[in-house]
């Protein structure tokens, strides 16, 4: 318990987006569990995420758009209290084929989701997942609900915060290449075709986009984009 305490009082201390990345980091070390995510959408219809999920499964929910479809999104999005995933609707063939393609990308066959709701439309989902028999999962749930109950609310706390302007996470200036890489991103170019306008290998571009992720204070590079365009570091 003492630890937990210290990992929420970290939380509380939280002064950006990449200390809320490194609080799902901490989660999931502390509870011996295969991810933690937090997943919100802003007033403005921005979405959002913290979490562990490879890099590799964010990159294929994006490109082959399963927010439109995700039985998680749909479900919790109906509810106003916690969701083991075994409870959602997995009958339909592309939602048994999301859950089984998700297991291999290692996000676990195991999934319990807090829908959190805040003011002017901001919604969040905080999801822990993990793979273990439904006993263990229960079991887990059971001795664990309560504090993820305190600590999701914590995560949308924070996020509330950031979103009404902490002068902390302004984002800052990016260089001429940066702000070129960006743009091609923004305006839907694959990350080849944008090495090939700026005549640049793939590895150099990958450069230029982590460095304006960090230094946007963004968790990957679709947030990236999303802050730069949000304020109007680029236009398109």
């Amino acid at each position: 318990m003492a630890k937990l305490e210290k990992l929420i009082e970290g939380l509380q201390r939280a002064e950006g987006l990449e200390d809320l990345q490194s609080a799902t980091q901490d989660l999931r070390r502390h509870y011996a569990i295969a991810h933690i995510v937090y997943h919100w959408v802003n007033s403005a219809g921005e979405r959002f995420g913290a979490g562990t999920y490879s890099s590799d499964w964010v990159d294929r929910y994006l490109e082959m758009d399963y927010l439109r479809m995700d039985p998680v999104i749909f479900g919790c999005f109906q509810r106003f209290t916690p969701v083991n995933w075994k409870q959602l609707d997995w009958s339909g063939k592309a939602a048994r084929a999301f859950f089984q393609e998700a297991i291999t990308y290692g996000v676990g066959n195991q999934g319990y989701t807090i829908p959190i709701r805040g003011p002017n439309g901001q919604f969040a989902l905080f999801t822990a997942n993990h793979n273990c028999s439904d006993a263990d999962w229960e079991d887990f749930i059971d001795k664990n609900g309560r504090d993820l109950m305190v600590i999701a609310h914590e995560f949308n706390k924070k996020a509330l915060e950031f979103e009404s302007g902490d002068p902390k996470v302004q984002t800052p200036a990016l260089s001429p290449r940066e702000l070129s890489a960006m743009t091609y991103l923004a305006k839907g170019f694959s990350r080849a075709q944008a090495a090939d306008e700026l005549q640049i290998s793939e590895h150099t571009l990958r450069v230029y986009i982590e460095a304006a992720r960090h230094k946007l204070g963004a968790l990957n590079t679709t947030h990236a984009v999303a802050r730069a365009l949000s304020s109007g570091i680029i236009v398109v």
